[in-house]
């Protein structure tokens, strides 16, 4: 079975430019932006990294928050006007391993990583922006429900950690 590892972004580590996720946008987000982003604390990167040590894919998270009236009311009851929430901010997985289920892989070690976090730092909800309809999909079928009108999508931190204690994360 082809294992990855899951690292920290480090430009001088790890080599975005051989990196191609068919997104010519998130191609150029991790060359560019990763690094920076995470100098300045807007967003922290983490790298997926096969056996030789290339970068197969990559996310980014961002503390966030979202208005509770754009969530749907089961997330959003109880909570304050604005919720603290955690973006997940950026998702890519190298073209040569899509279609074999590494996508929901990345998603769930992503998200396992935010579960921690919030056992420090709270937040209620994750937020994913989808590029387009068919990645909008991706993450409803991964549980996330969409905002209405738009291609933002939301999760409850609480159904996220259920659901990875479940499948053994």
């Amino acid at each position: 079975m082809t294992e990855f590892r899951s690292q920290p972004f480090d430009p001088a580590q790890h080599d975005a430019d051989g990196f191609s996720c068919g997104e010519s946008v998130l191609d150029a987000w991790l060359r560019e932006h990763a690094a920076v982003s995470s100098h300045r604390g807007t967003a922290r990167t983490w790298v997926w990294v096969d056996s030789g040590g290339r970068v197969v894919g990559y996310y980014a998270l961002t503390a966030h928050k979202i208005a509770r009236e754009q969530v749907p009311s089961r997330i959003g009851r109880g909570g304050p006007a604005e919720i603290p929430a955690v973006l997940l901010a950026r998702l890519a997985l190298a073209e040569h391993l899509r279609g074999q289920g590494w996508g929901a892989v990345l998603v769930a070690d992503a998200l396992g990583r935010v579960v921690a976090a919030t056992r420090t730092v709270a937040a209620r909800v994750v937020v994913v922006d989808a590029l387009a309809e068919p990645v909008a999909r991706f993450y409803e079928g991964l549980g996330f429900r969409r905002v209405p009108g738009s291609l933002r999508l939301v999760q409850k931190i609480a159904d996220i950690e259920a659901a990875l204690d479940a499948e053994g994360h």
